[in-house]
């Protein structure tokens, strides 16, 4: 399965790019174990999680990042640290793309199987392909919001 997911921010792409990739492993998986928990509540709103509680912790694993001229990508890949054959493994993109020379397009392309088989593709199709794509964005607007906290402003 695919989602794609972008925020505009409105700096330059360079001070974006420059957040993005200082340690990213120290400052990621706290925005990544918000948004799961806010898969997880939506799960529970559709009548899964909430009397089969299965929480999980979640292991991201940081590739270097490929600089092209047109953007730069940070490849990212998210597992659960326990019961990986109960939930999907995603590998994702977190690109950062000059839109001017003081916005920035910062966007998520996810790739994921879902587990148990045609069980879980069918499950997937029918409600859980949607919370994948709510867990996508939820992240990516914590991001965003995050790397706008890091970047200096250009007012003062």
């Amino acid at each position: 399965m695919f989602a794609r997911y972008y925020v505009e921010l409105p700096v330059a792409a360079e001070d974006v790019e420059r957040a993005v990739l200082d340690d990213p492993g120290a400052w990621v998986p706290g925005i990544a174990g918000a948004a799961s928990a806010r898969g997880e509540a939506l799960l529970a709103e559709v009548g899964f999680g909430e009397s089969l509680r299965l929480g999980r912790q979640v292991s991201l694993e940081f590739d270097p990042p490929i600089r092209m001229p047109s953007k730069t990508v940070l490849p990212i890949r998210w597992r659960a640290a326990a019961a990986e054959s109960l939930f999907p493994a995603l590998d994702a993109d977190l690109e950062v793309a000059a839109l001017g020379s003081h916005s920035t397009q910062l966007s998520m392309s996810a790739r994921y199987v879902p587990p148990m088989g045609a069980l879980g593709r069918m499950i997937d199709k029918a409600l859980l392909h949607r919370v994948a794509e709510a867990t996508i964005k939820d992240f990516l607007d914590r991001v965003g919001e995050r790397l706008m906290t890091l970047i200096p402003s250009r007012d003062a």
